[in-house]
């Protein structure tokens, strides 16, 4: 298994390395990030990322509470999310949580409304709701994947649901290892509560999720949006790490789809076409 990453797409863009709540003042906090061992130290005014192999200093930012890395030189900025600036959200981490499985694993997983029912039942689904109605598709010009007019019945679609409701569903994936969700809100229908799932790839078969909450603060306290998605991850885990094969299989023939997978196909050509394989099984020539 390779344990080095080659692919420029990853090296040269910005990754989560830690959260600052797990940091304190100059204590190490070790990490890994596409195979390379990090060690994070936190400074008076900002944290510093060094390699632990040759001690150089990494490209390395803070944003949304998280601190970040680039092993190479960044091509472009940190994900920009606008909902970040809206004074009546909730801003929420919600937590660390390690995962034995590819990272682009995880994020097809997000993707996935089909398990609903079945893995998350009672909360995001429950029988007999379980068919996915047809949804769009589309490379935006952003050149994001795009999945809109997604709608799925939920008996308890976050903390503030008073009654199960079909809701509305729009999943955007940003980078490789980048992945948003925009959900209907309970309370403020017309508004979305949004979700976005930064995956730190520690190798080719391990991850670190950071779920990233911009929740509206109507009728909800920010522990309750915290341990909501904490729970519903707590549901996602042993079904991850039980993937056979743990990395992504990129040829179109190397597991037969169904019309629900649309975005997942989608996802993974797009993969393919940014030459991305690093936690995945490339597809044959």
């Amino acid at each position: 298994m390779a344990t080095h990453c080659v692919d420029r797409e990853l090296l040269n863009d910005w990754h989560i390395v830690a959260d600052q709540e797990s940091l304190s003042a100059d204590m190490l906090f070790p990490t890994r990030l596409l195979g390379v061992d990090l060690v994070v130290r936190k400074r008076v005014n900002k944290a510093e990322v060094v390699r632990a192999d040759n001690g150089a200093v990494v490209n390395s930012a803070e944003r949304y509470g998280f601190i970040w890395a680039c092993l190479d030189k960044p091509w472009r900025e940190i994900v920009y999310i606008p909902e970040a600036n809206e004074a009546d959200r909730h801003l929420v981490s919600g937590g660390s949580i390690a995962v034995k499985v590819s990272g682009l694993r995880a994020v097809e997983n997000f993707l996935d409304m089909g398990h609903f029912p079945f893995v998350h039942t009672g909360w995001l689904g429950e029988e007999p709701h379980t068919e996915v109605a047809p949804y769009n598709v589309e490379i935006t010009a952003q050149d994001e994947v795009l999945a809109t007019e997604c709608k799925f019945y939920q008996p308890v679609a976050s903390p503030t649901a008073k009654e199960g409701f079909v809701v509305d569903y729009i999943y955007k994936v940003i980078r490789p290892y980048t992945v948003a969700l925009y959900k209907s809100n309970p309370i403020q229908k017309h508004r979305l509560d949004v979700i976005t799932l930064f995956v730190q790839p520690v190798d080719e078969e391990n991850c670190i999720a950071h779920p990233y909450l911009c929740y509206l603060k109507e009728g909800m306290e920010a522990a309750a949006v915290r341990s909501f998605m904490q729970l519903i991850f707590a549901q996602d885990k042993p079904i991850l790490e039980n993937q056979v094969p743990r990395r992504l299989p990129l040829d179109p023939r190397a597991e037969t789809p169904i019309r629900a997978d649309a975005v997942s196909v989608s996802y993974r050509r797009w993969l393919r076409d940014r030459s991305v394989t690093y936690g995945a099984i490339p597809a044959r020539a």
